[in-house]
């Protein structure tokens, strides 16, 4: 079988989903009471994406809250969780739109992955739900037992992290960036701009004021998957 010569990445948060799919876990754990205190949990979040959108936030920092949600239950009983959350935050939050800019690159035989900061415990039924069977996140660490340490296993998928992670995943395969007569990546962040940038076609989807700015100078695609929507990021 001839290998794809087109490769497609999509980040996730604001990207494929209308939200960001971290911060609603950690909302969902705290509404429902599953993360200690729902106000401390909820401020605690609220002031982590306020960085993250600020382009403050270390993935070191990130990780101490969003990876340590992770070590307050078992695998078993985080999995249940899971499941409740994609059913009444993930599903609902697959829009046609999404679907098919995912379909329109399969269609063409395209390599496509999701390429995103969030874990991939969160993250890796949702690239299932969407069909994409190629996941680059940031990997939870877990114990001998199988439990979550609440730290992360080599490198983050987060700023220039992303852009290694997927030159390992591509070496894992024999094959390079540079091996790909076109390549694409959809993100919403200026945090994502080091992957952009070594791309044949960033595209700037949904973008963050900053992004839009920044791409529109460029004359890079801009692309609103959800422009009928209110932005529902905090």
């Amino acid at each position: 079988m001839t290998a794809p010569s087109h490769l497609a990445l999509f980040d996730l948060d604001h990207t494929l989903l209308p939200f960001d799919s971290d911060y609603q876990w950690a909302d969902f754990l705290a509404r429902t009471g599953r993360a200690g205190d729902p106000a401390t949990a909820q401020a605690r979040n609220d002031d982590l994406m306020r960085r993250y959108n600020e382009g403050v936030l270390s993935a070191e920092e990130a990780a101490d809250f969003m990876l340590g949600l992770l070590t307050l239950a078992e695998p078993t009983q985080l999995a249940q969780w899971h499941q409740d959350y994609m059913a009444a935050v993930v599903l609902p939050g697959i829009l046609p739109a999404a679907q098919a800019l995912v379909a329109e690159h399969q269609s063409r035989g395209d390599l496509c992955a999701i390429v995103t900061a969030t874990n991939s415990f969160v993250t890796a039924p949702i690239a299932q739900a969407l069909g994409i069977s190629h996941l680059i996140a940031t990997v939870p660490q877990q114990d001998a037992n199988g439990r979550y340490t609440g730290r992360f296993e080599g490198t983050p998928s987060f700023k220039a992290g992303k852009v290694l992670r997927v030159r390992s995943w591509l070496a894992a395969q024999d094959r390079q960036l540079e091996d790909f007569a076109e390549s694409w990546f959809y993100s919403d962040s200026l945090n994502d701009l080091p992957l952009l940038e070594v791309v044949t076609h960033p595209v700037a989807t949904n973008p963050s004021p900053a992004l839009r700015e920044l791409a529109e100078s460029r004359h890079w695609r801009v692309l609103d998957l959800f422009a009928d929507m209110q932005d529902t990021k905090s």
